[in-house]
């Protein structure tokens, strides 16, 4: 029988969810939470077509029944509790994008067997369950792996059952309103009123406190993280010197949980409270069974205080409590009572400057140094523009906290795999005994710092070794720090910040007023007080970066007419969110407009012949200089590619290529277009080249695409912030960047769209010519010198000649082309 047989005969369809609740609960979370949120939907619904003693509500969604004080009152608070945290879960896994975990969905479904025990309880009308019924979640089946469902496909699920509810509702009605029914309805309503009135008369002598539940959820918890509890001593362990008082005569104690070390040591204590009660009950009884293990033993040890579902750790010689995700492991334990006496304060260990030795790279870290040791902050945010070296001010901060015992593993997080490349390869370049290790190439290597995308490290996070520990647990971490904090980042991964007990980094090339709110608040900071700021102006006043000139342009798309910093802050957080990760995203104007114009091949003709001329030049002003081209997708750049080589058959297909994620070995044309003397020379982009690709002789940039992102606006930008000695020639350096935007994003983020109008300079081909043609001229008015003459016309009608008459640049001189190339 299983825990829910008692519903069979008389409740099938609340039967029938219960029980997919419960089969799912080990395999599929996120089906086993929208079962147990159906189950008692569909329970609760019950009720209120049955119980006359329940008022008829307006609003038939299943909070406002639950909440119905009628009804909330008529089942004891822990089961209303269990059925409103229930359905929490539940409401979470058709909503959000990260499912829920297996102990999420064992915790709702001891949850329903609670509410629907007391539900059989009051309203069956056969027989009743019986009072010592309990739910072990120990009998749960383990299904074999199946492809998970998604929150879109829970969101159809949930459609239907809805739908399938209002046609019982309607089959009610319609029943109600015949008279042959109308006697069946009032004697079964009569029924469940002597049901319930039977089940208020005697004592309801179950025990809703799951400590079952508690008990396993702890236990898997204390598994995962290496803690078999095989010994007497682990549980229930007795220890003396507890206040007297009247529930406690002789001072003896019992601590649910003591996890102990090499030795006999108590490392730490957990205490278990019931998953009704908010573990935080347990702080203060925790503190006093720490105080007698330290009587007895001679070390604190970690307080540890859980109900199975929220867990708190509290170090009470070196920091509040606060949340986590689950237990540290013994090594972990040891060092952190270790570091006690070990750890040195930040303050006293010098920056190696030959890492980030820049004073602003330097201002940087100790003022995270000082959030982290003075203020006790366990998160800081740091404002750093693009190019100014926030990889080595991270490098030389992880290489202080290890210096000084703070951190003995790091992990990186960025959101490309490029990016995860040169992040290693700088780690090994200025801190090489920290072994960085790859984990998109390299995932079973340990070392002390660990590099990988956000993606790969949700999908490691849940692996475990053949003694069902996990690799990455909680504790694994001392520091994580995020490339790029932002609003996006933390919608789609913010369960990787959650589960990792660690100090956090952010960093940033937003400008500080452009960061949105709830990203401060993310970082426990005050709106537009980062940690500490280095940005863009102040980069290019230091002679560490170079400004970029907006370029006049004489073709636009009239965009909406708005500016970001007119918009209102959630307004501007959509516009933030809409940019990330998907190419395909609507635009806020008219799709059919931008398209329509980004594939005119009139316009991309024009663009690229004005970007040709007026872009900065380098080899005497003969070759464009490195430029990349912001598409708005894949099909975009394709148009864009074939319409360059058809304008430019003599650049042989190579001078423009297409650098997405859709190209094949796309890294060997980045790293391609990387060097000074090899082609590309025009990068054409989508999103793959926005972040963290440093390329010092991009000179150009082309805005091809509307960007609504604040932060991907200003990474883009930050492509060509590079210095670049001599570029142009010896002593001929970099000064500044051009941008060329077609889609009004200058104006749209306030920025001055005024300014230049590009590179009229006359490339050193064009002066060639000229002065070939002057020194004709010469020659016919000295009437000598024929042969000279000759070979110089010669030189000039093979230049002419080389004219591809069908360019669109060429073509409005088509007839002096043809003439002087003939003569």
């Amino acid at each position: 029988m299983t825990p829910f047989g008692f519903l069979k005969a008389e409740f099938p369809e609340v039967h029938e969810a219960a029980i997919k609740a419960g089969a799912n609960a080990l395999g599929d979370a996120r089906i086993s939470c929208f079962y147990t949120r159906l189950a008692i939907e569909t329970a609760v619904k019950w009720a209120y077509s049955h119980d006359t003693s329940l008022p008829q509500v307006y609003d038939t969604a299943l909070s406002p029944l639950l909440h119905e004080p009628a009804f909330k009152n008529s089942m004891p608070n822990p089961v209303f509790l269990k059925a409103k945290e229930a359905i929490r879960i539940g409401n979470r896994s058709a909503h959000d994008s990260s499912a829920p975990s297996n102990r999420d969905a064992v915790a709702a479904v001891s949850h329903l067997f609670e509410f629907l025990y007391w539900f059989g309880r009051t309203y069956i009308r056969g027989e009743k369950p019986p009072a010592d019924l309990k739910f072990d979640p120990r009998s749960l089946p383990k299904p074999p792996p199946n492809p998970a469902v998604t929150a879109a496909k829970i969101r159809e699920l949930q459609a239907e059952a809805e739908q399938a509810a209002a046609e019982r509702e309607r089959a009610h009605e319609l029943a109600a309103a015949n008279e042959n029914l109308q006697a069946e309805i009032n004697r079964l309503q009569a029924e469940v009123a002597a049901a319930k009135a039977a089940a208020n008369a005697t004592p309801d002598t179950h025990d809703y406190s799951e400590s079952d539940t508690r008990e396993y959820l702890i236990d898997t918890l204390l598994a995962e993280s290496g803690w078999p509890l095989n010994d007497a001593s682990d549980r229930e362990f007795a220890v003396e010197g507890m206040p007297l008082d009247a529930g406690n005569k002789t001072g003896t104690g019992y601590v649910d949980y003591v996890l102990w070390g090499d030795g006999g040591t108590p490392l730490a204590l957990v205490e278990a409270k019931k998953t009704g009660v908010g573990p935080v009950a347990g702080q203060h009884q925790a503190k006093l069974y720490a105080d007698c293990l330290e009587q007895r033993f001679g070390v604190r040890p970690i307080i540890f205080y859980s109900n199975g579902i929220e867990t708190y750790l509290w170090d009470d010689t070196t920091s509040p409590p606060r949340q986590v995700q689950g237990f540290r492991t013994k090594s972990e334990l040891e060092l952190m009572i270790q570091r006690r006496q070990t750890r040195r304060s930040l303050a006293e260990v010098e920056i190696n400057a030959d890492i980030a030795g820049r004073y602003y790279q330097e201002r940087a870290i100790r003022r995270i140094a000082e959030s982290f040791d003075d203020d006790g902050q366990r998160k800081a945010l740091v404002v750093m523009a693009t190019g100014s070296g926030k990889t080595r001010t991270v490098i030389a901060l992880a290489d202080l906290l290890i210096r000084a015992n703070w951190a003995k593993r790091i992990l990186f997080l960025a959101d490309r795999q490029a990016l995860v490349k040169q992040a290693v390869n700088a780690f090994k370049t200025h801190l090489p005994d920290s072994s960085p290790v790859n984990l998109l190439t390299d995932p079973n290597t340990d070392g002390r710092v660990y590099v990988s995308t956000y993606q790969t490290m949700m999908n490691l996070i849940p692996t475990k070794d053949s003694n069902g520990v996990l690799r990455f647990g909680p504790g694994h971490f001392d520091l994580v720090v995020i490339d790029e904090a932002h609003r996006s980042v933390f919608a789609k991964y913010r369960s990787i910040f959650d589960w990792f007990d660690s100090l956090l980094v952010g960093l940033t090339a937003t400008p500080r007023t452009e960061i949105d709110r709830n990203t401060y608040d993310l970082f426990g900071l005050d709106t537009g007080v980062p940690t500490d700021e280095y940005g863009l102006e102040a980069a290019v006043d230091d002679g560490y970066l170079v400004p970029f000139r907006p370029i006049s342009v004489p073709l636009k798309f009239q965009r909406e007419g708005i500016r970001y910093d007119d918009l209102p802050p959630e307004e501007q957080a959509e516009w933030d969110e809409l940019e990330w990760g998907d190419e395909d995203t609507p635009d806020e104007v008219d799709a059919a407009a931008v398209n329509k114009w980004l594939f005119n091949k009139d316009t991309v003709d024009k663009v690229l012949a004005y970007v040709m001329e007026h872009g900065l030049k380098v080899d005497g002003g003969d070759k464009l200089a490195k430029t990349i081209i912001f598409a708005k997708n894949q099909k975009h750049a394709e148009f864009i590619a074939e319409r360059f080589d058809a304008n430019y058959p003599k650049l042989k297909g190579s001078f423009a290529k297409i650098i997405t994620t859709k190209v094949s070995y796309a890294q060997s044309l980045i790293d391609d277009f990387e060097i000074t003397d090899k082609d590309p020379q025009i990068a054409i982009s989508v999103d793959m080249l926005d972040t963290g690709i440093d390329v010092p002789d991009v000179a150009n940039l082309v805005f091809f695409k509307i960007v609504r992102s604040s932060t991907k606006f200003w990474q883009m930008v930050g492509r060509g912030t590079r210095l670049r000695p001599d570029l142009y020639g010896p002593g001929q350096d970099k000064d500044c960047f051009y941008i060329f935007d077609f889609c009004q994003n200058l104006e749209f983020f306030g920025q001055n769209p005024a300014g230049h109008e590009g590179s009229a300079g006359v490339p050193l081909s064009t002066r060639l010519f000229t002065r070939r043609v002057e020194l004709i001229e010469a020659l016919d008015r000295q009437r000598e010198h024929g042969d000279i003459r000759a070979s110089l016309a010669e030189l000039l009608r093979h230049d002419i000649g080389a004219m591809n008459p069908a360019n669109f640049v060429v073509r409005p001189h088509r007839r002096l082309v043809e003439r002087y190339r003939d003569e």
